[in-house]
C-alpha cells in the first residue's frame, strides 16, 4: 500500500469585479440581460464556468461580494458553491496593507493558502502584493493580475494550465 499522501491541488482565489465581470464589455441593461437585481451580471461569459472546472485548482471566492458569489454568480457560471476566502477583523491591519501599497486581500490570501501552492487572479494586484507574498508565503504562488477591461482571457486560461501542472510545483510565479 503506497503511503504517500495525495497531490492537493492548488488553490485558485478569485475575484468576481474584474476577471468575471469584465468592465469593458456590453453595456448592462441591453435588450435581453438578465440581472437577477444587478445589471453587471449580465456581463459575465457563460463559458468562463466551464474552463475553470476544467483547470486543476481548488476554487475559492476572494471577492467583496461575499456569499452573493455564490448564490448570483456561482449559478451563471454553472459553479458549486465554493469555499468564501474569510476577511480579517482588524481594520488596523487593513489600513496598513493598503498605506503600504498592498491590497487588502494579500494576507487573507497567504493566510489561508498557508503555504500550500496558489494563483490568485484579480484586476488589482501590484508589485507590493508580489513582494509581500514571495516574503510571507512558503509554497509556489501565481498571482495573475487580469485587464479589467476584458476580464480572464484565453491567455490566462492558458498560464493558469500551464502552471498549476508543473511551474507552479517547483517556482513562484
Amino acid at each position: 500500500m503506497d503511503s504517500a499522501a495525495p497531490r492537493l491541488r492548488p488553490l485558485l482565489f478569485l475575484d468576481v469585479d474584474g476577471p468575471l465581470i469584465p468592465f469593458g464589455g456590453p453595456a448592462p441593461g441591453r435588450p435581453g440581460a438578465e440581472g437577477a437585481g444587478n445589471p453587471l451580471l449580465s456581463l459575465i461569459g457563460p463559458a468562463l464556468g466551464r474552463r475553470l472546472v476544467e483547470l486543476d485548482y481548488e476554487l475559492v471566492w476572494a471577492t467583496t461580494w461575499g456569499e452573493d458569489a455564490n448564490v448570483a454568480v456561482a449559478p451563471r457560471l454553472g459553479l458549486p458553491a465554493l469555499p468564501l476566502l474569510p476577511w480579517p477583523d482588524d481594520p488596523a491591519v487593513e489600513e496598513r496593507d493598503v498605506r503600504a501599497g498592498r491590497h487588502w486581500k494579500t494576507r487573507p490570501i497567504v493566510a489561508a493558502a498557508a503555504g500550500r501552492a496558489f494563483a490568485w487572479v484579480d484586476d488589482e494586484i501590484g508589485r507590493a502584493d508580489r513582494d509581500w507574498v514571495a516574503a510571507h508565503h512558503d509554497g509556489p504562488a501565481l498571482l495573475l493580475r487580469v485587464d479589467p477591461r476584458t476580464g480572464l482571457t484565453g491567455e490566462d486560461f492558458e498560464r493558469l494550465a500551464a502552471w498549476s501542472t508543473g511551474a507552479g510545483a517547483v517556482r513562484r510565479g
